[in-house]
């Protein structure tokens, strides 16, 4: 796994996360929403938690490799 997101470059992690991460921006960006749907226990359709999976993707990833890179440093 970690190979795999040695091959994946940064920036391109962080076009996704500014794109797909936050798609659709108004009237609030679509992770934001359905995290505050998860907090409140009204993430129950199928629908919705793929679409929580599909916008917090970029943003897991980015973290991941993020914290893999500091972890090299130290």
């Amino acid at each position: 796994m970690r190979k795999l997101l040695d091959k994946v470059p940064l920036s391109l992690l962080l076009v996704l996360c500014l794109t797909l991460g936050l798609a659709p921006f108004t009237p609030q960006p679509h992770v934001w929403e359905k995290l505050q749907m998860l907090v409140a226990g009204e993430l129950v359709r199928p629908i919705d938690i793929f679409d929580l999976l599909l916008h917090a993707t970029p943003w897991m990833l980015l973290i991941l490799k993020l914290s893999l890179y500091r972890s090299e440093e130290s």
